[in-house]
């Protein structure tokens, strides 16, 4: 296994202990774009809050336990989170996606904009695909952040970007590039990112939707080649907008919607990295593939490793050197 591929070490001191190395060794370079990233995503998401005027009240119809009842809000300020915190501290710590006039999922953090029925979805709700699929594209996208924590920078790894959820799949999945075309992880390497799951799962990291004109993502992202590539296609599908999401300090494309925190993932195993296909002369596409279950879901060791190996089967979703051929796939999931 070559230097430039191996990921950090198991255990948590030496975790730490490498990530300390890397932010200081790698300010410049990579640490240094994710600074600025941030930098925009904070600026623009201040100008938006600035831009908003005059403050409209709207009524909010809250539908579900433990009585309807409607709440006088603020359009394009209050967020359904906000909503849950007038009606309990259990309302605000078990909804992880808001309903929207009975159709439209919508992420908690994300400002209303005009008046609506609001219900608050958990994963024990009767009918809980719409919240399954958002907490799968969200561990996706964790998966982003755990991949970027994990790797030393001189792997070079690029995220490319991570399909649509495909529960019947079996698991959650990211695609990257790595220069290299013969890696092969180790057990401990696998381990190694499911760990660093578990740690943004424990830092309970609110996560944040901006959406964004096509010309501020490609600022955002001018250092990444997949996703300024990407981002030509993706506004001109909707209306020169791009839809943004933010935990901790990773950014990343998608059109969500996400749940509300990281604290929704539970028992997780990133299980397989499969190669896809090569990449220029020396570098390589990897689909690298998990399983999760929410928080305060419990299975017996036998029922989840069943679940484990089933996601280690190559994911049928599309490849990344395939051209999108849908609409809906341009946003990249």
């Amino acid at each position: 296994m070559s230097a430039a591929t191996k990921l950090h070490k198991t255990s948590w001191c030496a975790l730490r202990q490498l990530q300390q190395y890397r932010t200081k060794a790698n300010f410049s370079g990579s640490s240094a774009s994710i600074a600025k990233r941030n930098d925009l995503f904070n600026q623009e998401q201040r100008r938006q809050r600035d831009a908003v005027g005059r403050i409209d009240k709207i009524e909010v119809r809250y539908l579900g336990l433990p009585e309807d009842v409607t709440l006088v809000m603020n359009g394009n300020i209050s967020t359904p989170f906000n909503c849950a915190q007038h009606l309990s501290e259990g309302h605000c710590k078990r909804s992880a996606l808001a309903l929207i006039d009975g159709s439209v999922p919508w992420d908690m953090h994300r400002p209303l904009q005009e008046s609506c029925t609001l219900q608050l979805l958990n994963f024990h709700v009767s009918e809980p695909h719409v919240v399954n699929k958002a907490f799968w594209r969200t561990c996706s996208f964790m998966l982003g952040a755990a991949l970027n924590r994990a790797f030393k920078p001189e792997a070079n790894l690029q995220l490319h970007s991570f399909p649509g959820p495909n529960i019947k799949s079996g698991s959650f999945v990211h695609d990257i590039v790595l220069q290299t075309q013969n890696w092969e992880p180790a057990k401990e390497e696998m381990r190694a990112l499911s760990a660093e799951m578990v740690k943004l799962a424990a830092q309970d990291l609110r996560i944040e939707r901006l959406d964004v004109q096509q010309d501020l993502a490609q600022e955002m992202f001018k250092d990444s080649k997949y996703k300024s590539e990407q981002l030509p296609s993706i506004a001109q599908q909707t209306n020169g907008r791009v839809t943004l999401y933010r935990l901790g300090d990773h950014i990343d494309i998608s059109r969500g919607p996400m749940v509300a925190s990281t604290s929704f993932l539970g028992k997780c195993v990133i299980s397989a990295a499969h190669k896809v296909a090569e990449e220029g002369p020396s570098g390589a596409f990897y689909r690298i593939q998990g399983v999760a279950l929410p928080s305060g879901f419990q299975l017996n060791h036998v029922a989840f490793g069943v679940l484990e190996e089933r996601s280690k089967k190559p994911s049928p979703a599309r490849l990344p050197n395939e051209p999108f051929e849908e609409q809906q796939q341009l946003q990249l999931s």
